[in-house]
């Protein structure tokens, strides 16, 4: 039963969004099913969403207890995780009753400084550690980038020649520099590259990707659906 459950959910759950999305449910017996089991999808992902912090905290906290290698960046990562989390859901206003309790402990001055709103504890450490650190992990990603594209545009054959000079062209309209370089050679040139490169060719295989990628999904979701894919619970 505990194998036969899932499957029979997860089968009865896919065909109600399928008969759903080709036939009207006004017009059928679903009705709003569709719309409950979206909702449902919706619970069980923000359930997720918690067991993946409680999983987070398992797993750091076991590394610091033990004083592994590099411990003192998973403490950080404790320390990080319950610094954005327990001030954004602290009562903000002394309408709630967990909040009127809360004021009887703290000033009720101190309420700015939590939720999300700007100013608080939150917003802060979003504003001046999150988002300077990110700009920095993709500042530096930058550079593995230019490194993988210097081993990648090496002009060993004909198709590697015609991706560099391809890959040099949409680099060169992409910035304000490159551009006024193009057009020494002709006005229409950024032009011909945004219809006929990137409108052009870089579209037809950006769908192609996509033509792709949706029929593996429709595949995986026929096997879930089956009953033959089962890696959803541990098993293959």
């Amino acid at each position: 039963m505990r194998t036969t459950l899932p499957v029979i959910i997860a089968f009865i759950s896919g065909l109600i969004m399928v008969v759903s999305f080709f036939l009207n449910p006004q017009t059928t017996f679903l009705g709003n099913t569709e719309e409950e089991v979206l909702q449902w999808a919706s619970i069980i992902g923000g359930f997720t969403l918690l067991l993946g912090v409680v999983s987070i905290v398992r797993v750091n906290s076991k590394t610091v207890g033990q004083r592994k290698k590099g411990w003192l960046f998973n403490l950080a990562t404790l320390i990080s995780i319950f610094a954005m989390a327990i001030p954004s859901i602290l009562p903000v206003t002394s309408q709630s009753n967990f909040g009127s309790i809360f004021y009887k402990v703290f000033p009720e001055s101190w309420g700015s400084l939590f939720g999300t709103a700007p100013g608080s504890i939150y917003d802060w450490l979003f504003n001046y550690l999150d988002s300077p650190m990110m700009a920095t992990m993709f500042a530096m990603l930058a550079f593995y980038i230019a490194s993988a594209a210097y081993r990648a545009f090496r002009a060993r054959n004909a198709e590697a020649t015609l991706l560099l000079l391809t890959a040099v062209l949409v680099m060169l309209w992409r910035i304000p520099m490159g551009e006024a370089f193009l057009r020494l050679f002709g006005d229409n040139i950024p032009g011909y590259i945004n219809t006929y490169i990137m409108n052009g060719a870089n579209a037809a295989v950006q769908r192609g990707i996509v033509i792709g990628a949706a029929l593996g999904a429709a595949s995986m979701s026929l096997r879930i659906m089956l009953g033959i894919e089962r890696t959803y619970m541990g098993k293959g």
